[in-house]
């Protein structure tokens, strides 16, 4: 059993609150615009193994640290991470093929700033989209989520709020 603490659209915003939800998780996985590189150092500092991919805001370091696509097993799940694919039912050009041609279980997205957990029956998979954890964009509130897996399945969700969004950092 491993547990995933998982964030998206940083932006460069380091919140101490992402070391205490995510100090008992096993990985972190980013989900991208990540700004800063910073923060992926400082996530390493809560728990050693970070994935993270880049986004679109990303430039520089992010870029050339952070692929653009992760593809991975996780206790016998088979996971897709990236920052923009769309979800079920409004999926990016190309990528229902791949998550169908590649088996994968599990989708894990950023970009859109919308908190999403859904599964896709058609695919046999649930997408996870953790809304964004910074300051910047149009979201109103500021989520994490974290996971449980265990036996080849998504065991347990939790949506973390951190609260409504502020123009400028707490």
């Amino acid at each position: 059993m491993k547990r995933i603490g998982i964030l998206s659209d940083t932006h460069s915003c380091w919140d101490d609150r992402y070391a205490r939800h995510f100090a008992d998780c096993d990985e972190i996985w980013h989900a991208g615009d990540v700004g800063d590189y910073s923060i992926i150092e400082r996530l390493r500092e809560v728990v050693p193994t970070v994935r993270a991919v880049s986004g679109n805001i990303d430039n520089g370091e992010v870029r050339r640290l952070c692929p653009e696509v992760q593809q991975f097993d996780c206790e016998g799940v088979k996971v897709w991470l990236t920052h923009i694919a769309g979800y079920p039912g409004r999926y990016a050009p190309g990528v229902k093929r791949l998550l169908r041609d590649e088996g994968v279980n599990l989708m894990v997205c950023g970009h859109s700033h919308i908190l999403k957990v859904m599964p896709d029956p058609e695919l046999n998979l649930l997408h996870i989209n953790p809304g964004a954890a910074g300051h910047h964009g149009w979201q109103k509130v500021r989520t994490l989520i974290k996971i449980e897996i265990d036996g080849g399945r998504v065991t347990s969700c939790d949506v973390i709020e951190l609260g409504k969004l502020r123009l400028r950092p707490e």
